[in-house]
C-alpha cells in the first residue's frame, strides 16, 4: 500500500514539473517572438499608428494588415523595401474619379488630395475663363465626378453694344442666363435661344419698345377765286387770307435698339381748322388804255432807243409792273420805259407804233431807252431795233 502511494505521488509530480515546463516553454517562445518584432511607424490614408511586426518586406507589412494595394495607391517606401526597426511606411489608396472635360468622360484612379492637384497631374490647363466643378479646392473624394468645360470667346451684341466675351455655356439661353442678361417682354435673339452657342460667333440681344408719337400736321389751304366785274380783266385782290389747318396725329411707334422700325398710325383729330383764301380776279375786259387824239402835236419831244418784246419771252410773267395782263389783253398798247425818264402810267406817242401807255419797265431798259409790246414774235422780230421819236402827251 505504502508502495502504491510512493509511485502515484511520482506521477503527480512528473505531470506538475511536464506542464510547468510545457508553460515556461511556451512564455519564453512567446516572450522571445514579442521582443525580436520591429517597431514601424506607419500612416494609413492619412491615419498615423505605431504597430510591431515580423513583415520583411513593406509588402508584407500591409498584407499582414489586410490592405489589398491597387496599382494607383501610393506607397512609401516601395513595396519591396526590407521593414526595418523604427521604419516609416505611407500607404495612400487610389480613388476612382471621373473626369468629364468638353462632354467627353473618363474614368482614372488618383491619390491626389484636391481638384486642382489632379487636373495638375492629368496636365489639364486651366483658364481663367474655364469652368471647374466642383472647384479647385474641392477635396477628391471615391467616386467624385468633376466637369471641365473649356471657355471659348465670342461676340456679344446687347442693344448696338458690342464686346468680346468667354463662354462655356451649350446654349444661347445658358449664356445669357451666365451673363446676367434679362430678356424684355418683346426683346429677342439672334441665334434662337435653344440654339447651340459656336466659338467666335455673334449674339445679338434686340431690345424692342413700343412708344407713342404725337404729331402735329399743317393742313394747306386751298385758294378760291371769285371774278369780279368791276375789275380790270387780269388783274387781281386778295378779299380774305388763307391759313393753315393743323391736324394731330398719334402713332405708335416699334423701336428696334433704339432706332425706329416701324410706324402705325393710331389716330388723328384736327387741332385747328383751315381758312381758304379768297382772290378777286377781274373779268372786265380793257379795250383800250390810251385815249387817241386826232393828232399827235403837243408835248415833249425825244428820240430813244426802242426794241420789242411779248407777253410770252423768256423771263417775262405776262403782267406789266402796274398790274396789266398781256396775255389776256394783247391789243392793248404798252410800252417799258425807265421810270426815271418817263413815269409809269405817262401817255406817249410812239413813232410808227402810235398811242400807248408807259406801263413796263425791265432790267435792261436804262435811260433813254424804250421796249415796244406786240402780240405775236413775228411783229417783235419786224419792229426789231430802232431809234425812234415819242411825244410825251401828259
Amino acid at each position: 500500500m505504502k508502495n502504491l502511494l510512493s509511485k502515484s505521488l511520482s506521477k503527480k509530480k512528473v505531470a506538475i514539473i511536464t506542464a510547468s515546463f510545457v508553460v515556461f516553454a511556451a512564455a519564453f517562445s512567446f516572450l522571445i517572438f514579442e521582443t525580436t518584432k520591429k517597431t514601424v511607424a506607419i500612416t494609413l490614408d492619412g491615419q498615423e499608428r505605431n504597430i510591431r511586426t515580423h513583415a520583411e518586406t513593406v509588402s508584407e507589412l500591409l498584407a499582414d494588415l489586410d490592405i489589398s494595394l491597387h496599382s494607383a495607391d501610393y506607397v512609401f517606401p516601395s513595396k519591396g523595401t526590407k521593414v526595418k526597426n523604427n521604419s516609416e511606411v505611407v500607404w495612400k489608396p487610389a480613388k476612382q474619379v471621373y473626369i468629364v472635360k468638353d462632354s467627353e468622360k473618363k474614368t482614372i484612379w488618383t491619390v491626389s488630395e484636391t481638384v486642382k492637384e489632379l487636373l495638375n497631374e492629368q496636365k489639364i490647363t486651366i483658364s481663367e475663363h474655364d469652368k471647374v466643378q466642383p472647384n479647385l479646392e474641392e477635396k477628391i473624394k471615391n467616386n467624385i465626378e468633376i466637369e471641365v468645360d473649356t471657355a471659348f470667346p465670342l461676340t456679344l451684341s446687347d442693344g448696338g453694344n458690342e464686346k468680346q466675351v468667354w463662354s462655356t455655356s451649350t446654349t444661347v439661353a445658358d449664356f445669357l442666363e451666365l451673363q446676367g442678361i434679362a430678356l424684355g417682354e418683346l426683346d429677342r435673339v439672334e441665334p434662337k435661344a435653344e440654339e447651340k452657342v459656336k466659338e467666335n460667333g455673334i449674339i445679338k440681344v434686340i431690345r424692342v419698345e413700343k412708344v407713342t408719337d404725337v404729331v402735329e400736321e399743317p393742313i394747306q389751304f386751298a385758294v378760291v377765286t371769285k371774278k369780279d366785274s368791276s375789275m380790270n380783266k387780269g388783274s387781281e385782290k386778295v378779299v380774305k387770307q388763307g391759313k393753315e389747318g393743323l391736324i394731330s396725329k398719334e402713332f405708335e411707334v416699334v423701336l428696334e435698339n433704339g432706332k425706329e422700325v416701324s410706324r402705325k398710325l393710331i389716330s388723328e383729330k384736327n387741332v385747328r381748322e383751315k381758312v381758304d383764301k379768297v382772290v378777286a380776279v377781274g373779268s372786265k375786259v380793257v379795250k383800250q388804255v390810251v385815249s387817241r387824239s386826232n393828232d399827235s402835236s403837243g408835248g415833249k419831244e425825244i428820240y430813244v432807243a426802242s426794241t420789242a418784246y411779248t407777253a410770252f419771252c423768256n423771263g417775262c410773267s405776262g403782267k406789266t409792273a402796274t398790274g396789266i395782263n398781256l396775255r389776256s389783253n394783247p391789243n392793248v398798247k404798252v410800252i417799258a420805259v425807265d421810270p426815271r425818264i418817263i413815269p409809269l402810267g405817262t401817255k406817249v406817242y410812239v413813232e410808227g407804233y402810235g398811242y400807248a401807255v408807259a406801263a413796263d419797265t425791265g432790267s435792261a431798259i436804262k435811260g433813254n431807252k424804250i421796249d415796244v409790246f406786240f402780240s405775236t414774235k413775228a411783229e417783235a422780230y419786224r419792229w426789231g431795233r430802232k431809234t425812234v421819236k415819242i411825244r410825251i402827251l401828259n
